[in-house]
């Protein structure tokens, strides 16, 4: 804003359309639900009436159609890997990923013996946010919001058109 800051009167609002545009995105994330394991128990309290992500403006929701950022919460299996790119392929761009816990970020306890293992959910989708932990509290999860709302706010439309 620097030179023309209170040029225009109090009434008039400067700004450029990346700030409006990730201002609405980042006040305003459906995540679609992908939850495997025992972290999908701790994503679905941080949706409850204690942590309450709606005041957030983050609204879980059931069909990756609707959603612009993918939770998976859990161990990711080759099997499962298929079916979570499928749906992470079905998501309107923009799209973000939040890998939540230790199965999801690195394969966990099972990847050192388990050949059915995905080695972390990043050899499947690119993920923007990773939360620590088996499994991780409520708290992180929101933490992981607030980073992903950083993050988003720091994108230019340039990025995303190209």
């Amino acid at each position: 804003m620097g030179i023309i800051e209170g040029r225009y009167g109090p009434n008039i609002l400067i700004t450029s359309l990346d700030k409006v545009f990730n201002w609405g995105r980042a006040k305003s994330i459906w995540p679609v639900t992908f939850g495997i394991a025992c972290c999908a128990i701790e994503m679905m309290c941080t949706a409850a009436s204690r942590f309450d992500l709606d005041r957030f403006g983050i609204f879980m929701r059931p069909t990756p159609r609707q959603a612009d950022c993918m939770i998976v919460a859990g161990t990711v299996t080759a099997k499962m890997a298929e079916r979570l790119r499928r749906l992470y392929d079905q998501m309107p761009e923009p799209k973000w990923v939040i890998s939540m816990g230790s199965c999801a970020n690195s394969g966990g306890p099972y990847w050192q013996y388990g050949y059915h293992v995905v080695k972390g959910v990043d050899q499947v989708v690119p993920v923007d946010v990773y939360v620590p932990g088996c499994p991780p509290h409520p708290e992180a999860l929101l933490d992981a919001f607030i980073q992903l709302q950083a993050k988003i706010d720091r994108e230019t439309l340039a990025k995303q058109t190209a």
